[in-house]
């Protein structure tokens, strides 16, 4: 039983708004740096494409490296406060550095990447820390609730940093805009002062938190034999296959301006608002398996109609249509399954459990992107966009005609 369990069980409480607003308030920093950094490189520091490629590569791997590593130490941590607050600071420090060294004249390709791979490790283990508080400060039946409220500040902090960004770069510097993403990560840390972690009578629970070697091999088989865990793998790979290739399909097929593009491509976080909102009250009528089955419908929809749109009015609509759906039903699916695995997660191995899941969604990514790009060069954007639109029932209806209650149970 978690130290959550033991509570009132009212949700949400003052601890979990602490966190919410923690983990928000630092999701906004982050969308205004992750506008303001590429722009940093390419316009100030007039990075060249290769540059741009090893910025991106130095930007996603050392968090994918780090996170099941330290995974295992966040589960000995046990939803220590201290760690993920020291996180916070030390985020905060390393965006700092950027506009200190842009004034002082001494900000270059290898000091950026060294402070993008910094933030990138740091962003790894903050990431670990978080799913073991998660499960002590909420109760495990509103546990996908939760994810749904921060899936759903996510996607408001996807639609306001980069405007946030986009306006403070009309009057500032872009590296004093990134500013802004290291204040985030001290008032993340001042906020998440105010979560009060329930306490654990005579340290239960420490034995089982340590583990061995072979538990992460344990672990990966028993997520991989979960229908939730296959559906959201397979989602990502289908994703993934559109991903590299949305915005030349939109710009050079259905001949969408700049402007447009941008309007249009924010649509996908009202997707994400509205799913996260909506997703604890779903889950709560109709159980987990039906509520991953409405956002596996929403997905496969998401794309039933891109590929046979051409330009003007039915070009809109359909990028409409996949932005609001793809979004709501990935929402919807991510919010359930991930809900679901921390609340039956063997105690003590909850980050471990979550860390695993997270690389295996990341991995189907980028094999989608890697197939993607190839099968657009290969046989045309339409093409790639036609074929992801076959492969997204092939792959994911039958997760939800295979599926089986007792999945649920157990990891």
């Amino acid at each position: 039983m978690t130290a959550a369990e033991t509570t009132t069980g009212r949700f949400p409480d003052g601890s979990f708004l602490a966190y919410w607003s923690a983990v928000g308030v630092s999701q906004f920093g982050s969308a205004v740096s992750m506008m303001a950094i590429p722009l940093i490189a390419a316009v100030t520091l007039r990075f060249s494409a290769g540059q741009m490629a090893w910025l991106t590569a130095f930007e996603i791997l050392p968090a994918l490296l780090v996170r099941v590593p330290a995974a295992a130490w966040s589960d000995r941590l046990r939803g220590r406060l201290l760690p993920m607050i020291g996180c916070n600071v030390v985020q905060a420090a390393i965006m700092g550095a950027i506009p200190l060294l842009w004034w002082q004249g001494r900000l270059s390709f290898p000091a950026l990447l060294f402070l993008v791979a910094a933030a990138s490790l740091a962003l790894g283990v903050s990431t670990s820390l978080s799913p073991p508080l998660l499960v002590r400060i909420v109760p495990k039946e509103h546990l996908v609730d939760a994810n749904g409220k921060t899936s759903a500040t996510r996607s408001v902090a996807d639609i306001s940093g980069p405007a946030a960004a986009g306006a403070l770069m009309a009057v500032l510097a872009a590296p004093l805009v990134v500013l802004v993403d290291a204040a985030s990560f001290l008032l993340s840390a001042l906020l998440l002062l105010r979560v009060r972690v329930p306490h654990e009578p005579g340290g239960a629970g420490e034995g089982r938190a340590r583990g061995t070697a072979g538990d992460i091999p344990r672990l990966a088989r028993d997520l991989v034999r979960r229908s939730g865990v296959q559906a959201m793998v397979a989602l990502s790979f289908v994703q993934g296959v559109v991903q590299p290739i949305l915005v030349l399909f939109m710009a050079d097929e259905l001949e969408l301006g700049k402007t447009a593009i941008g309007l249009l491509t924010s649509l996908g976080a009202v997707g994400g608002v509205g799913a996260g909102l909506l997703v604890g009250r779903v889950l709560g009528r109709y159980g987990p398996g039906r509520t991953v089955a409405l956002g596996t419908v929403a997905s496969v929809c998401s794309l039933a109609v891109l590929p046979f749109a051409g330009p003007g009015f039915s070009g809109a609509a359909s990028v409409v249509v996949f932005e609001l759906a793809s979004s709501f039903g990935g929402t919807i699916m991510a919010a359930t399954v991930f809900g679901t695995l921390q609340g039956t997660a063997p105690e003590g191995k909850v980050a471990r459990v979550m860390a695993l899941a997270g690389t295996s969604l990341q991995i189907g990514a980028l094999a989608g992107i890697s197939a993607g790009g190839a099968l657009a060069e290969l046989a045309g954007l339409r093409t790639a966009v036609g074929v992801a639109a076959l492969l997204m029932p092939l792959v994911l209806l039958p997760q939800v005609v295979r599926r089986r209650p007792a999945r649920w149970e157990t990891v």
